[in-house]
């Protein structure tokens, strides 16, 4: 199962489109050797020179496969994450197969000291070439040790929302200052409603949810998007194993669909497709009823 993006005459037309209307479209200028081609437009129909993506938690396999997707469309990229070691062979496989550049940075989403200052010196080194953010990194935990281990239940939490909101506050602030640019963060279904069996995790993501929805409000007047990605069940070593399991998609496919709901500006994007209307289904069962099953 898989999604294709618009083909490369409807993608010309909006270009035409867009030249008519008096907006930006510009060529990109690449390296030698590279295609000379126009990069699919990200934001408001834009084009950009030399665009660079930010993905932070680089690693994650979503991470990896949407780093593939942005190569493949001729994206620069600037991976932050832990393993630094993974990231170097990552950022060599990305210029071997689609000729692009791949910087790498060292990021911890628990280490919120470091957030601003390295945040910060990354984007003013480039301060017009990073044309977006995506934030990949999450923890699924331990939820039965949590519910007796603070410790495992505030890293649940700090890893899936305070330390997303650490690092966008800084992100957005930028983009609003430059008045361009995109924000991508990948929350879940699970915030959706609380189940007993994951309401830990499910409340970091209703609340990295919620916290987009004000972010996207926010920085609307500034032509800055906020897309906020909620994947169901990935096939995943986060979920490798987990009971309960079912229509599991591929990282591949989450990576297409979201570089999709980004080129169109979408607000939320539900990864398949049919979890909008499950989801829909589940929040309209009433409290009284939900309370009652093992879910």
């Amino acid at each position: 199962m898989g999604l294709r993006l618009r083909p490369k005459a409807v993608l010309r037309c909006e270009a035409a489109r867009t030249r008519c209307s008096g907006a930006r479209s510009l060529p990109w200028k690449g390296a030698p050797g590279r295609s000379q081609t126009h990069r699919p437009p990200l934001n408001n129909g834009e084009g950009y020179d030399l665009a660079s993506v930010l993905i932070l938690g680089a690693t994650s396999t979503i991470a990896r496969a949407l780093a593939a997707e942005f190569g493949r469309h001729r994206y620069d990229l600037t991976l932050a994450g832990r393993d630094r070691e993974e990231m170097d062979a990552l950022a060599a496989d990305l210029a071997i197969r689609y000729g692009v550049e791949a910087r790498v940075r060292c990021f911890d989403a628990l280490a919120f000291e470091t957030h601003q200052p390295d945040l910060e010196s990354w984007l003013s080194e480039e301060p017009d070439s990073i044309v977006g953010a995506v934030v990949c990194f999450g923890y699924l935990g331990d939820h039965a040790a949590a519910k007796t281990d603070f410790a495992e239940a505030r890293r649940i939490l700090d890893t899936n929302f305070t330390g997303c909101m650490s690092a966008l506050n800084i992100i957005a602030n930028h983009f609003e200052r430059r008045r361009s640019g995109f924000i991508c963060a990948v929350s879940s279904v699970a915030g959706d409603r609380g189940r007993q069996s994951n309401y830990l995790y499910g409340a970091a993501k209703a609340g990295l949810s919620v916290y987009l929805q004000g972010l996207r409000n926010r920085l609307f007047p500034s032509r800055v998007r906020v897309v906020t990605i909620k994947p169901g069940f990935v096939d995943t070593p986060m979920t490798f194993g987990r009971p309960g399991l079912f229509l599991v998609a591929s990282p591949e496919y989450v990576a297409r669909s979201i570089f999709k709901a980004i080129q169109r500006g979408k607000d939320v994007a539900y990864i398949p497709w049919f979890w909008r209307p499950i989801m829909f289904t589940v929040r309209m069962i009433p409290e009284w009823l939900f309370k009652r099953p093992r879910l």
